[in-house]
């Protein structure tokens, strides 16, 4: 049995999305960082950079295995099912490519916009003209890619689309006002937000996990 641990973030509803387009029973078990749940021992054993995502596999040939950060969470998935993600050669570097720049890139940056545009009492020019020009020159980046490939990775649905999609899609819910002018000029990556939000896996994914 698989058991994902996670919450109602971005990166949180990144493995849901996976495990529902993989039809993997799982079970979740939520962790709630604005109780500071993260910082119990029993999820630092497992996560001890007290961030979720994270999973422990009970059927990972034999043994348990236990693994953090969503990026090495998808590869996982991926290999072990052979799903998502091609096995070899220049398809695959370029899906793992996508998976990386939204890991270093754009997750980072739209968070920092996230908060010093919307959570941060106290203001800063310099920080905001910072985060808001890097997420611009990102959606450009993104835009260009879509514009040669129907998906992040190239031609086939893939792990990257799993990864840039939850805060692709936070940014269109709460972030409007600051980045809403440049996500409508972006045409090619609208395109692709309809088709992500179309997929059922998809849909599923992002409802979870569910909180009361």
């Amino acid at each position: 049995m698989l058991t994902l641990y996670t919450w109602t973030t971005p990166n949180g509803r990144k493995i849901p999305i996976m495990l529902e387009e993989l039809g993997i029973p799982y079970t979740i078990e939520t962790v709630n960082i604005g109780k500071d749940e993260q910082f119990e021992p029993a999820f630092l054993a497992i996560s001890p950079n007290n961030k979720i995502p994270a999973i422990v596999d009970t059927d990972a040939d034999g043994k348990t295995v236990s693994i953090f950060e969503s990026g090495a969470i998808l590869t996982y998935l991926a290999e072990k099912t052979g799903k998502l993600l091609p096995a070899s050669g220049p398809e695959r570097y370029k899906v793992l490519e996508w998976l990386h720049w939204q890991i270093g890139g754009l997750g980072p940056m739209l968070g920092q916009v996230g908060f010093f545009e919307l959570r941060s009492q106290e203001k800063s020019a310099l920080a905001s003209k910072r985060f808001l020009d890097e997420a611009e020159r990102l959606f450009g980046v993104m835009d260009r890619q879509l514009a040669q490939h129907a998906w992040l990775g190239g031609d086939a649905y893939s792990i990257a689309d799993i990864a840039a999609y939850p805060w692709m899609a936070a940014t269109v819910e709460k972030m409007q006002a600051v980045l809403g002018e440049q996500l409508a000029a972006s045409h090619n990556i609208q395109r692709w937000m309809t088709a992500m939000a179309a997929r059922p896996a998809v849909q599923r994914g992002m409802a979870l996990p569910k909180v009361g």
